[in-house]
């Protein structure tokens, strides 16, 4: 009740401008807060009963930390960084192959960069603009309706909004593209793998704290982290010709399946999923790849327009940057909403095609084709920990961020 009273109070302040955003994640929550400091009122509406969380890691550099500074972010975001940690490849059984100390890593990426559970990425988000937008939960878009100045949305509680911008940064699976573009078929490219992720209730057993074991075998990899508690996690992703069988295998099942010959972390991982299978993210992995993203005034942000997938390593970052640029085209562009979108959409779309491309090529470092793949990957990262190598290294992530 606090809240929403909060948000009234503010919403008299703003300048009378409407926008509802669809989806509580990484590029909802920015949009609404960017949103928000323009003065727009805000409702961001979520299918989701209260907040979810999840275990895995993103990172922010580049433009995507160039945006987080923007939206005022890094005050909170700073405590919550993990910082760089020890990276320590193993074999099938969880023995200790080579390790890359923290230091290696951290000079190869530079100090302007965090990385972050997502979970505290979104907590972040939502703590910084919970008191400012009206947030609904449990709540989903059951029909949209353009007319020349505004959008009519009907929401699942029956309820009309009437608003002059409608975000859909409800996800790869986003319902307000189903409605405004059109089926989820006609723009999700598969790409044949899986991934699983989940917070460990308690640090694994079989790794040391502050540092990260990875296994990277023939068409799969599975990562394990302790940092500590309530900050230790797992990632799994696997080749699979078949994802929707793996979804109906359902998520402790079919992981168990991929990697349940595996010791170590990934044994003490999987027994904790087991006991508590809802905390995971499982999902098959594709991008959404369309011509365009908005429609008169209704836009498509992050994963909803285009998915870079976990393979990419940039997903967050470029779902803060897109709703970081959205605003700044608004801004620019005044009451032509319209335009304003096209404009951002001709800004950021070279971005998100290159890192898709970056994402189809880095499949081979996630799931390697062969031994043979493996080997020559082992052998990179070996040589990653020499300076001449690490500056190459350096330089190369740099352009990737420019």
């Amino acid at each position: 009740m606090e809240a929403h009273e909060n948000a009234a109070r503010h919403r008299a302040k703003t300048s009378g401008r409407r926008a509802l955003v669809v989806g509580a994640g990484i590029a909802g929550l920015a949009a609404a807060l960017r949103l928000h400091q323009q003065g727009w009122d805000v409702v961001v509406v979520e299918r989701a009963p209260s907040r979810r969380s999840s275990g895995y890691l993103v990172n922010l550099h580049g433009p995507g930390y160039a945006a987080a500074e923007r939206l005022g972010l890094i005050p909170a975001l700073t405590p919550r960084d993990i910082g760089f940690f020890t990276s320590v490849l193993v074999h099938a059984d969880g023995r200790e192959k080579f390790k890359i100390p923290a230091a290696v890593t951290e000079a190869a990426v530079g100090n302007q960069a965090l990385s972050l559970f997502r979970g505290d990425l979104e907590s972040a988000l939502y703590d910084a603009v919970a008191h400012l937008v009206d947030i609904r939960f449990g709540t989903t878009v059951q029909a949209v309706a353009q007319t020349a100045g505004e959008v009519v949305v009907t929401l699942s509680d029956d309820t009309h909004l009437h608003t002059e911008l409608l975000v859909g940064a409800d996800g790869a699976h986003s319902g307000v593209r189903e409605l405004v573009f059109g089926a989820e078929s006609e723009y999700f490219v598969d790409l044949g793998h899986m991934v699983g992720a989940f917070p460990l209730k308690t640090v694994p057993e079989h790794v040391p704290e502050g540092v990260g074991t990875t296994f990277i075998g023939p068409g799969r990899t599975a990562a394990v982290m302790n940092l500590g508690p309530q900050r230790s996690s797992a990632f799994f992703t696997y080749r699979s010709p078949d994802p929707g069988a793996e979804l109906a295998l359902g998520t402790a099942p079919a992981l168990t399946r991929a990697f349940g010959d595996l010791g170590g972390g990934v044994a003490d991982a999987l027994h904790q999923l087991e006991a508590d299978p809802a905390t995971a993210y499982f999902d098959s992995v594709g991008q959404i790849v369309m011509d365009r993203w908005s429609h008169d005034r209704v836009v498509l942000l992050g994963d909803a327009a285009w998915c870079v997938t976990v393979f990419a390593g940039y997903g967050a970052a470029l779902a803060l940057d897109g709703a970081d640029q959205l605003g700044a085209a608004l801004a620019a562009h005044g009451d032509d909403i319209p335009i304003a979108l096209g404009t951002w959409e001709n800004t950021l779309r070279p971005e998100v095609h290159k890192r898709q491309a970056l994402a189809r090529k880095g499949i081979s470092r996630f799931a390697p084709p062969s031994r043979t793949h493996v080997w020559a990957g082992e052998l990179m990262l070996r040589a990653i920990q020499l300076p001449g190598i690490r500056g190459l290294v350096r330089r190369s992530i740099q352009r990737a961020n420019n």
